[in-house]
C-alpha cells in the first residue's frame, strides 16, 4: 500500500534521480546545442512519471534486498 511518505519520497526522488540521469544522458547524446534545455525537458517530462513508478514498485524490494545483505555482512538490527 502506498503511504503518504513514500509517495513524498518517490516524488522527491524521482524528480532528482530523473533530473540528473536525463541531464548527464541529453548531454552525452545531443552535446551542449542550442535547443539543449528543451530536448533536456522533453526527455525529462517521459522519465519522471516512469521514475514515480520505478521507485514506488521497486522500493520494497530494494528494502528487503538490503536488510538481506546487511543481515548477510553481520550488520544485524539490535
Amino acid at each position: 500500500m502506498i503511504n503518504l511518505p513514500n509517495l513524498i519520497f518517490a516524488l522527491v526522488m524521482g524528480c532528482l534521480m530523473s533530473l540528473s540521469i536525463t541531464l548527464a544522458t541529453t548531454f552525452v547524446r545531443a552535446g551542449l546545442t542550442e535547443n539543449f534545455f528543451w530536448v533536456w525537458l522533453d526527455v525529462w517530462l517521459v522519465a519522471y512519471p516512469v521514475a514515480i513508478v520505478c521507485i514506488l514498485i521497486y522500493k520494497p524490494l530494494a528494502s528487503k534486498i538490503t536488510a538481506q545483505l546487511m543481515k548477510a555482512l553481520g550488520f544485524n538490527k539490535p
